[in-house]
């Protein structure tokens, strides 16, 4: 089993931070209360789905997460169950066939709505990432522009993606080379970047023609409910199934899942170095049997003593 530590509960791990009680002992949440009405603006409730694959649903363990600054419980988000998983990872294979074959400049134009539509956000957005993890409400905003930045980049890039022309040994002819989507990008998040990270992958993701797959931490999974309600909009509004950004709130299980199944082509994960490496090795036992990558981005514990 994967070993728990802080830097690393809110990649693969359930978190049990002090604090932490079943959800049926919350009698009041922030989502409820009318200085917290904005909450609504994103869609959250007091009870909300944490698996989307073109619909929201979850039939795993419940969780509640609270606001750092104070313990006090936000709202209850349901997580996936290993079916949830195994579901979402079939549609989100179904509709990468249509999301990449969609011409990349039209795949731009989508990314280009997704950034607008968190423009329209950024504010409320921004104050869910103050709330749920702790981040002064600036940051949390320049975690939604740091999304908002990569779609206007990746928007360029749509219009860029090509190949070299090469000479060839045959009289009259020419070798071009072609690049083609890798296929299902798996995205594991930490929980002290819950909006930023996803952005840097997701959005460079699709206009490269990939489906992705995102689980974030449990200690944030409001904000992963709240992003996912706005790119399902959008991806909604222009036809595209639902499942081409597909979301599984969820722990260690999901987690693991996500390291060995031979049907994620690339695995980006962001987390502790420890759990990184753990993490490397588990995609690694599948390298002989099934082409497929990996992406580490991984921190380790800084201590300053006086």
């Amino acid at each position: 089993m994967l070993g728990w530590r802080r830097a690393a509960a809110s990649v693969l791990l359930l978190p049990r931070r002090a604090g932490w009680r079943p959800a049926a002992a919350m009698s009041s949440l922030l989502v409820g209360q009318p200085q917290y009405a904005w909450l609504r603006e994103l869609g959250l409730q007091e009870d909300n789905p944490g698996v989307y694959n073109g619909r929201w649903g979850g039939g795993g363990q419940v969780v509640t997460t609270y606001c750092p600054a104070n313990n006090e419980p936000i709202a209850r988000v349901r997580q996936a169950s290993l079916e949830d998983y195994e579901e979402t990872v079939k549609k989100a294979k179904e509709a990468w066939k249509v999301w990449a074959d969609i011409p990349a400049p039209k795949r731009g134009e989508v990314v280009r709505q997704i950034g607008d539509a968190l423009r329209q956000k950024i504010k409320v957005l921004g104050s869910l990432v103050s709330l749920e993890m702790g981040k002064i409400y600036v940051e949390g905003v320049g975690e939604v522009q740091e999304y908002v930045d990569v779609c206007d980049y990746a928007v360029g890039l749509s219009r860029m993606i090509g190949g070299p022309v090469l000479p060839s040994e045959r009289s009259g002819h020419a070798l071009i080379e072609q690049w083609n989507p890798v296929g299902l990008v798996g995205i594991i998040t930490a929980f002290n970047f819950p909006v930023a990270v996803y952005g840097w992958n997701s959005a460079i993701a699709m206009i490269c023609g990939n489906a992705c797959l995102w689980k974030g931490a449990p200690t944030t999974s409001l904000t992963s409910v709240a992003v996912t309600k706005i790119v399902a909009k959008v991806l909604e509004d222009n036809k595209i199934p639902g499942a081409v950004c597909s979301l599984v709130c969820g722990g260690a299980d999901i987690g693991t899942a996500m390291a060995r199944d031979e049907r994620m082509d690339l695995l980006s994960f962001t987390g502790s170095s420890e759990v990184g490496k753990q993490v490397a090795l588990m995609v690694q036992e599948r390298f002989g049997e099934w082409e497929s990558f990996i992406f580490l981005f991984v921190v380790g514990k800084g201590r300053v003593t006086s």
